[in-house]
């Protein structure tokens, strides 16, 4: 049975830590920041935890397993 491909766009948009736990970029950051204000925008810098139920698919997207 063949290997399950990495899915590219998932790849693109999730990380997978040491531990397992799956994390994603802050939206809202791209474009037309200029309206937020400095502390919102300084509360989206960096990732943030994906929902437990959702990183069991991002997983086998990443993977190909479910761990």
């Amino acid at each position: 049975m063949p290997k399950q491909k990495t899915h590219k766009g998932a790849k693109k948009r999730f990380r997978l830590t040491a531990k397992g736990t799956v994390r994603h970029r802050q939206s809202g950051t791209s474009h037309l920041a200029t309206r937020l204000t400095s502390k919102r925008k300084r509360n989206l810098r960096g990732t943030g935890e994906v929902n437990p139920r959702e990183a069991v698919k991002i997983r086998e997207a990443l993977c190909g397993n479910s761990y």
